[in-house]
């Protein structure tokens, strides 16, 4: 349903920017498919995010997005969660591939936010997005292993600043294509539509990006890596790795086979092979938190069946 909006005195700048003060909650991504949609009007013109307006404008959304505690997850108790750690201040699960960490709009399912808030439903007031159940971190629907979330707002706060500030160490098992050795990749990152791309100076949206990287060993065309992210940026691991000539498998968006030669047989892999195995959290009093998650059975019997440790 179309909803019409008069600006008021004091909303004026960047059209994105005075929608989403009026709609806390609705992801960036929401508001580029609307305007990329032509559903924002100003004064009877469709708008661009960046059209500069001011009070007494008239902008029209064909539809109007949910915001606040309309975007809460779903409580989705059927949906099987695998518990790595519950603590008073947190709550570790064992992600599945294919699954999404959350939902990108109201009354989506599915996800692990969905399965998170029937179980702690404390974690819904925990973070700033009420989509995300708290989640301090997240991983792409088809990377596995270790996703934390907060039980409180102080919690969230800290655990999303230890990630900000580089002090977590967070290390995965990635499956590429071809023979690849030990390497680094330091390009900054920038999106671009569904993807991030290594970014030129001087480009909007640029964010410095480390990633580094140890071969474990190679068999039927594909290296096993244990990769290390020190920042974490969108699709980080993915677009360096496909920028030094080493794309995941199954990644058919950063130019990874869909496909790997087994013992003569051609298998199909629908999803990145990319698995977040080990998290290490600082404490206080200077201590760890090591947090870590097995290969999911399907991708260690795929290594198994090339001859690669799982």
């Amino acid at each position: 349903m179309s909803r019409v909006i008069i600006l008021a005195d004091g909303e004026s700048g960047r059209l994105d920017l005075v929608l989403a003060a009026r709609y806390p909650g609705v992801g960036r991504r929401r508001w580029a498919a609307l305007f990329a949609d032509g559903a924002v009007q100003v004064d009877g013109a469709r708008a661009r995010k960046g059209d500069r307006v001011g009070p007494g404008a008239r902008v029209t959304l064909r539809e109007e997005p949910a915001s606040g505690d309309e975007l809460a997850p779903v409580a989705q108790a059927e949906l099987p969660l695998a518990l790595l750690l519950v603590e008073p201040s947190l709550v570790a699960v064992d992600k599945p591939a294919g699954w999404p960490s959350h939902p990108l709009r109201a009354g989506e399912t599915g996800t692990v936010a969905n399965a998170l808030i029937a179980r702690f439903p404390e974690c819904g007031a925990a973070g700033r997005d009420p989509r995300e159940a708290g989640l301090v971190q997240r991983l792409d629907r088809g990377t596995s292993g270790v996703l934390i979330a907060a039980r409180d707002p102080d919690s969230w706060q800290e655990l999303r600043r230890a990630f900000a500030d580089g002090e977590v160490d967070k290390r995965y098992l990635a499956l590429v294509a071809g023979e690849v050795s030990d390497g680094e990749c330091d390009l900054a990152l920038r999106p671009a539509g569904r993807r991030a791309v290594p970014a030129r100076r001087g480009d909007r949206g640029a964010l410095p990006a480390s990633t580094w990287w140890r071969a474990i060993a190679s068999a039927g065309g594909a290296t096993l890596l244990e990769v290390t992210a020190a920042t974490g940026r969108m699709h980080q691991v993915r677009a360096h790795l496909a920028a030094c000539g080493a794309p995941l498998v199954g990644d058919p968006l950063y130019g990874g086979p869909g496909e790997i030669e087994v013992a003569g047989e051609r298998v199909e892999v629908a999803l990145p092979f990319l698995h977040a195995g080990a998290v290490d959290l600082p404490r206080a009093g200077g201590e760890r938190l090591s947090l870590r998650a097995p290969l999911p059975a399907e991708r260690a019997a795929l290594l198994e069946r090339l001859g690669l440790p799982a």
